[in-house]
């Protein structure tokens, strides 16, 4: 019996040896096929996917301008205004030539740029001018928008322009490339913000030269003219070129007046 035991145990430490074992230590019957180790990387399970909501469909553009914005400063001396920034390179400048001129202006400012530039904002009040919200990133669709969204567009501006200048007076709105809603107009109105469009465009937005822009301004200013230039937004060089000649020409034939 001690014969058979020990003959019994070499035989299965053979086998182990010869590969015959499973994995398991379990003897493999002879010729049967030994597992191979996959080399593919298991395909994961799918994850489910979780359906966003469509956005609301913009509004269409009304075919005019709403009644309600202000076009006209009221009295006989125009107005200047100043769009898109405060910008580092720009909107220094045009302040320098304002106060060379001694005249004032509205800056219709972006949130993002105050936000980064808070010291412009400062410097503008501090030197006697006007702050108009003119939304937190330019968003030229803004007034197509749910009023859900313009709301908290324009006060989220709002707030950055008390942050830079606590206790500055935002008594304007005006909504980029003057794309108009009857919505963004009551929502700037509950805000307690007149809608400021203008009367003249000398397109320097367009980039054209400054001979271009002074004479496209002499030509529409009337009494009361409301006007659009820009000191961000890009490259203001021919704007501030143009401002010393315009301002001079504007004050000469009806003086240059805050707006009210």
């Amino acid at each position: 019996m001690r014969a058979r035991a020990f003959l019994a145990s070499v035989l299965a430490v053979a086998l182990v040896l010869s590969g015959c074992a499973g994995p398991d230590h379990t003897i493999a019957p002879a010729g049967a096929p030994q597992p191979v180790e996959s080399t593919t990387a298991p395909t994961p399970s799918p994850h489910p996917t979780v359906a966003k909501p469509p956005k609301p469909p913009l509004r269409p553009l009304p075919a005019k301008l709403p009644a309600g914005l202000r076009r006209n400063s009221g009295v006989r001396p125009v107005v200047l205004t100043f769009d898109d920034g405060p910008n580092p390179t720009w909107t220094p400048k045009v302040l320098d030539q304002l106060r060379a001129a001694k005249v004032t202006a509205t800056f219709c400012v972006v949130g993002r740029e105050v936000q980064r530039h808070p010291e412009l904002v400062r410097r503008i009040v501090h030197e006697g001018h006007q702050l108009c919200n003119h939304s937190w990133r330019h968003d030229l669709d803004l007034a197509r928008r749910p009023v859900n969204e313009i709301k908290a567009d324009l006060k989220r501006t709002n707030r950055a322009i008390q942050a830079a200048a606590p206790g500055a007076k935002v008594s304007f709105y005006r909504q980029p490339g003057g794309r108009w809603t009857p919505e963004v107009l009551a929502v700037a109105k509950g805000l307690g913000m007149r809608p400021l469009h203008w009367s003249v465009d000398p397109q320097d937005w367009d980039k054209p030269n400054a001979a271009t822009i002074g004479k496209r301004i002499h030509t529409a200013a009337r009494p009361g003219a409301i006007v659009l230039l820009h000191d961000g937004g890009g490259d203001r060089a021919a704007t501030l070129a143009a401002c010393p000649h315009l301002i001079a020409d504007l004050k000469k034939r009806f003086g240059i007046t805050k707006l009210r």
